[in-house]
């Protein structure tokens, strides 16, 4: 009987992690899905990219070894999401949630309707501008409205609606050769749900940590949070940035690459690939949550640290294997991906306090942009000289490894934590 009510007991506490607590209430539970929507969107998006590769490549004539730069290129709209967070630390959070999902939904549609790779490139630039800003301003929000012992349960459930909205990319990606404009029909169908969701907005408050910040006198100085962050935070700054660096120089590439590895190499039609992203997905966004949830438990830089070293050997093994190793590797890389993603996305914003909060999430971004561009780049030079992509991702996965060195030495512990 004892082994049994131990077998429920630890039963129970695996379904907890995974249902919002008991806690919340529910405005805090509607705040959350309505952050969730956006998160479902902009990961749509950035999936639609990375799945339809083949197509594009194919309407567009691109060469083999450039695939790398485009999507690089594409990945630079980052960069000007600085503006952005300055605005957002200076004038609110509600504001500026509203007009990047009114950007998103324009750039998302425009780019169906690319005619050439540039005007592709320059509209995907600015979908990622409008996406990296939506999903800081969206952690933001929940870091400073959440309950510190949930902070990283409420940034698991976006992520994990993040993951969602990519199993749904997939899913319509299965039906490709039959959608009225190919590749291109993925995109015009986001348009209208992400103006929807901006309409919703209107119905969200401003966090109660920013108006209280704010009525001690907004900064002077439009950089103000920028100099905060060198002048008094810039152990915690270098810690997330070496982070970033290391780990999204090959995530960028070898999450990227999957579904023309799996076409080109191991003959898997688009629904099958469909197929493969839905199921393994589902699993795999189960991540998410349950990053967030133990992290609440057993610290944010433990939880960091295994889904690294976790996620290195899952990719590793995926570019070199076939079989049923090839969707349980896929499975474990994303439940992984999501994991680093979520205790990255949570303690930068944990480390620094609500004046500067947006700009130092926006910095990691910036930092997470350059090194996935760099690793695109590098990613083309390796396939020249190895002769395959699979090869050039193996050896680029290695870099995630450096890490954790960082997150062992560097950072410090911000679970649970009561944030400023």
């Amino acid at each position: 009987m004892a082994g049994r009510a131990g077998f429920v007991g630890w039963l129970t506490t695996v379904f907890r992690i995974f249902f919002p607590p008991a806690e919340l209430q529910p405005a805090d539970k509607k705040l959350l899905l309505l952050l969730g929507a956006a998160f479902f969107i902009c990961n749509y998006d950035m999936t639609v990219l990375s799945l339809a590769l083949p197509d594009l490549q194919q309407s567009f004539g691109i060469a083999e070894e450039d695939l790398g730069k485009v999507m690089g290129a594409a990945r630079l709209g980052a960069l000007p999401a600085i503006f952005f967070a300055l605005l957002s630390d200076r004038i609110g959070r509600r504001r500026l949630l509203i007009v990047t999902l009114l950007g998103l939904s324009v750039a998302t549609g425009a780019s169906g309707l690319a005619r050439s790779t540039e005007e592709f490139i320059a509209l995907q630039f600015c979908a990622r501008l409008f996406t990296t800003a939506e999903e800081i301003l969206s952690v933001i929000y929940v870091l400073e409205m959440l309950p510190a012992r949930h902070r990283g349960w409420g940034v698991g459930f976006l992520a994990a609606m993040g993951g969602l909205g990519s199993g749904f990319a997939s899913l319509l990606y299965g039906m490709v050769d039959y959608l009225p404009g190919g590749w291109r029909a993925l995109y015009m169908i986001a348009a209208l749900p992400i103006l929807y969701i901006a309409w919703l907005r209107r119905l969200l408050p401003e966090t109660v940590m920013f108006e209280r910040n704010a009525s001690g006198g907004l900064p002077v100085i439009f950089w103000q949070p920028v100099l905060e962050i060198f002048r008094s935070h810039r152990p915690e700054i270098t810690a997330i940035a070496l982070i970033a660096l290391a780990f999204w120089f090959q995530i960028t590439a070898t999450l990227g690459f999957m579904s023309k590895y799996l076409q080109e190499i191991h003959g898997y039609a688009p629904q099958q690939v469909s197929l493969l992203f839905i199921v393994a997905g589902s699993l795999a966004i189960l991540g998410n949550v349950a990053a967030g949830s133990i992290s609440d438990r057993i610290g944010r830089r433990l939880t960091l640290v295994a889904a690294l070293v976790v996620n290195c050997a899952a990719v590793i093994v995926f570019y070199n294997s076939a079989g049923f190793l090839l969707p349980l590797a896929w499975i474990a890389a994303l439940f992984s991906f999501f994991a680093v993603d979520v205790m990255v996305n949570a303690v930068s914003g944990e480390l620094f306090p609500t004046g500067c909060r947006s700009t130092a999430s926006t910095l990691r971004m910036i930092c997470v942009m350059f090194a996935a561009v760099a690793g695109l780049a590098v990613e083309g030079s390796l396939f020249s000289a190895l002769g395959t992509h699979a090869a050039a991702l193996s050896l680029m996965s290695l870099s995630s490894l450096l890490a954790v060195p960082v997150v062992a030495v560097m950072l410090r512990e911000t679970s649970n934590t009561e944030l400023r």
